[in-house]
């Protein structure tokens, strides 16, 4: 896809070509997920209304829900102050954005002391991820 449309330009990408993204809830401001995104990756995003992100394990445009149906449909798209990060707001469809079936990738929680700390789960599995992804 031939990205050169000028607003790109404002993006400051790092070497890799990449902007990290956060992929926010409209409405709750809950923290849905953080991925990356190139250059067409924001450009289909902007086009379908819809977040698509790049897969730096698949080497590969992502198109979120592709798989699983929990799409994620843009409200708005932000860059933060520094131009190297993106906030999307985004209404979450059947309300999973994590692949292990939670509502945001954001659901362990640090508990106890610097010496004895735990990440503790604190979210609960809303659908079983074996049976979202076939």
């Amino acid at each position: 896809m031939n990205a050169n449309f000028k607003w790109l330009n404002k993006v400051r990408w790092d070497e890799y070509g990449l902007v990290p993204v956060i992929a926010q809830e409209v409405g709750s401001n809950d923290v849905l997920m953080f991925a990356w995104m190139n250059r067409d990756a924001l450009t289909r995003t902007v086009q379908l209304g819809e977040a698509v992100y790049w897969s730096r394990s698949r080497k590969k445009l992502w198109h979120k829900g592709e798989e699983s149906g929990h799409i994620q449909k843009v409200h708005e798209i932000r860059l933060d102050c520094d131009e190297d990060v993106v906030l999307l707001k985004v209404e979450q469809t059947g309300g999973i954005a994590c692949h292990t079936g939670r509502h945001s990738c954001f659901f362990q929680k640090f508990e106890g002391a610097a010496d004895d700390g735990v990440w503790q789960a604190v979210d609960p599995v809303l659908k079983n991820p074996e049976s979202i992804y076939k």
